[in-house]
């Protein structure tokens, strides 16, 4: 197959008129212009040059290769100009998202970003953002801290953990709820909950055994039901809508914090300046832990 390399060497052949100038204007040693001419006119089958002492000139073949080389080396030429100009895309801020954190403070966050570096989001668990941050294939994860978990990372939410009602509920007046006022309810089951285990372990201990109405890993559509009065479930404050009553429980005692953990990779630049970490700051969710 023809390359560029040749087609350059057999032009500048012809434009010098010497094998030695034609190598000196390439910045190559000669013995490697003429054995790239060589191989050139062993893959054509044909001599190019007519070599008669201090003369160089084309053969029947070499003429009529010129105006093809020439144009073959204008199209290079072009497509360098052309996509030369191009912009490079600037590197995406990679920002992987807690499956539990609220949809409307990343759709508040994505709505008011406006820095340099394109967004790309990854949605997980505690656990996959954990890996995701230790290949460095995320840069940012707003994820879980304290309790056993991540110490380091910047907290931008701490809230309680609450039971959603129906706005319309008799218990949405309640300042606080016992376990046993869920007696009778029948419950939605939150399966992306971080803290399922537990929740269920303090509603069994009191003597509650609710009927369950949907186990759903899906929590806009638990919180869409709730208001829907399918049933009731024990959600993180800020994952309230409207329509539904966010009532503390008595006792239950589990708090969350949600913060900015970065990877560690060497291409990680992010710091507390940068534009998408103050937009998440400025939108994150704020009310006093009950």
């Amino acid at each position: 197959m023809l390359s560029r390399t040749q087609m350059r060497h057999f032009l500048a052949v012809v434009d010098t008129g010497s094998f030695t100038r034609a190598a000196h204007a390439l910045n190559i040693a000669q013995p490697s212009l003429s054995g790239g001419i060589a191989e050139l006119e062993r893959q054509l089958g044909t001599r190019l040059f007519v070599r008669e002492r201090r003369r160089i000139g084309l053969t029947a073949a070499g003429n009529a290769l010129l105006p093809m080389a020439r144009a073959i080396e204008a199209q290079f030429h072009d497509a360098e100009a052309r996509i030369g100009a191009v912009p490079v895309p600037a590197r995406p801020i990679r920002l992987g998202v807690l499956d539990t954190v609220s949809t409307a403070w990343i759709e508040a966050t994505v709505a008011r970003y406006a820095g340099d570096r394109p967004l790309e989001l990854t949605e997980g668990g505690e656990r996959e953002l954990a890996s995701a941050l230790a290949t460095g294939s995320i840069d940012l994860a707003l994820t879980l801290l304290g309790g056993g978990r991540r110490s380091e990372g910047t907290v931008l939410l701490e809230e309680d953990y609450c039971l959603a009602l129906p706005a319309s509920h008799p218990l949405a007046a309640a300042s606080t709820i016992r376990a046993t006022d869920v007696a009778g309810e029948t419950m939605i089951a939150r399966r992306a909950c971080e803290v399922l285990g537990e929740t269920s372990r303090f509603f069994t201990t009191s003597g509650v055994r609710p009927r369950f109405a949907l186990r759903s890993a899906h929590d806009d559509r638990a919180m869409a039901l709730v208001r829907a009065g399918l049933g009731v479930t024990v959600a993180p404050r800020s994952l309230g809508i409207a329509g539904v009553t966010m009532v503390p429980i008595s006792d239950f005692g589990l708090r969350r914090r949600i913060g900015l953990v970065s990877s560690q990779s060497p291409t990680n630049t992010l710091d507390r300046d940068n534009a998408l970490v103050q937009v998440l700051e400025k939108t994150a969710p704020r009310f006093r832990v009950a």
